[in-house]
């Protein structure tokens, strides 16, 4: 029998939801109707799932989320602290806890600021799933809820734990990453399930409390569709995986050949455009690390200059992932890769840290 397990994300810092000069609020223990968001969101997926798996990032806000869920009688629950990784944190690294932590074939990861979500919608998104490697909400405009996914557990373990190797924080790589992602309209078959689309309301800012508004649903995209991203197998995530421990061990020059042989590969057989442009990209950082150890100029220039090729060869891949997501329809995804592309090309035009890598869209 298929098992289900809902991953509910709570260790966020909630920049937007402070106040000035006030005590740092936390928002998932705000509340709503006389709860804690907290409690909202694992009440609607508790009738729907096998297990519930709260991941937060300290002993702290676990202890805390514990007395909070026990005083409403919320019960069942595990509650995860996340795993500690040099020099990252944030969403996947959640999700990667998560999925370690769960044992069901199938997980819906669901923001802790989203208390109207409906139990329906998360049947959804698992029936949905069948099938599909992930599936993820996407509205008309192509905007996707980078935060609501319905993902096969093995598989997007061995994407999470690779891109959290890789320092990516960002939860859109996930989906990047995937070989398979069906992309479910909330404005489609969902609406049925929840006509004002109350299940998307999400509480960033403290006055969103009393706004309750959803996603702005223009746009021209109002079905499901499935999209295939590439051919990616485990072998080559876990040789990614091997080629970042060699870097943060300073084998700066095994890494980079360890990287460089991931993408020629990704790119020989056209598997994936993305892996193949993080592939490039760790590939430079680590050249122009070993350039940084170099006792000659001669040699330290010769590896910058590869190092610059290959943050090149990283854009061209990104430039490819981006059309291939503009063809699909999915303009986010395609920005992110847009970024990513001006990202490498800024160091090779020597404006490496002057641009911010994702500037906000929307």
């Amino acid at each position: 029998m298929t098992t289900r397990a809902a991953l509910i994300l709570a260790g966020g810092k909630a920049r937007r939801f402070q106040l000035k000069q006030e005590e740092w609020r936390d928002k998932a223990l705000a509340e709503l109707f006389g709860k804690p968001l907290l409690v909202h969101v694992a009440e609607n997926a508790s009738g729907i799932v096998d297990e519930i798996v709260v991941c937060v990032n300290d002993e702290a806000r676990k202890n805390q989320y514990a007395d909070a869920l026990e005083k409403h009688h919320v019960g069942g629950v595990k509650l995860v602290v996340d795993e500690k990784i040099s020099h990252i944190s944030g969403p996947n690294v959640a999700i990667m806890t998560g999925l370690k932590a769960a044992s069901a074939d199938f997980c819906v990861t669901l923001p802790c600021d989203m208390p109207l979500i409906k139990p329906k919608i998360v049947k959804y998104l698992f029936d949905a799933s069948e099938g599909a490697q992930i599936t993820v909400p996407m509205w008309p405009n192509g905007r996707i809820e980078t935060l609501v996914m319905g993902l096969e557990r093995v598989s997007a373990l061995e994407v999470t734990e690779t891109l959290c190797r890789l320092r990516r924080p960002r939860s859109d790589d996930v989906v990047r990453g995937a070989e398979e992602v069906l992309f479910v309209s909330p404005v489609g078959e969902m609406r049925s399930f929840d006509p004002e689309l109350r299940s998307f309301v999400n509480i960033n800012r403290q006055d969103d409390l009393s706004k309750l508004q959803t996603r702005p649903a223009k746009g021209s995209i109002t079905r499901n569709f499935k999209a295939t991203l590439g051919a990616l197998m485990v072998p080559q995530l876990r040789r990614l995986q091997e080629a970042a421990a060699l870097s943060y061990e300073h084998n700066f020059k095994e890494a980079s050949t360890a990287f460089s042989a991931c993408a020629a590969e990704l790119e020989k057989q056209h598997q994936s455009p993305f892996w193949a442009g993080i592939s490039r990209e760790n590939e430079a950082e680590t050249l122009l690390a070993w350039a940084q150890r170099q006792e000659t100029p001669e040699n330290a220039a010769e590896l910058d200059c590869e190092g610059k090729d290959a943050f090149l060869a990283a854009a061209e891949n990104y430039r490819w992932e981006a059309k291939m997501h503009f063809a699909g329809q999915c303009r986010f995804l395609a920005e992110r890769a847009w970024a990513d592309k001006a990202w490498c090309e800024s160091w090779v035009m020597g404006k490496a840290g002057h641009i911010e890598r994702y500037p906000p869209k929307y």
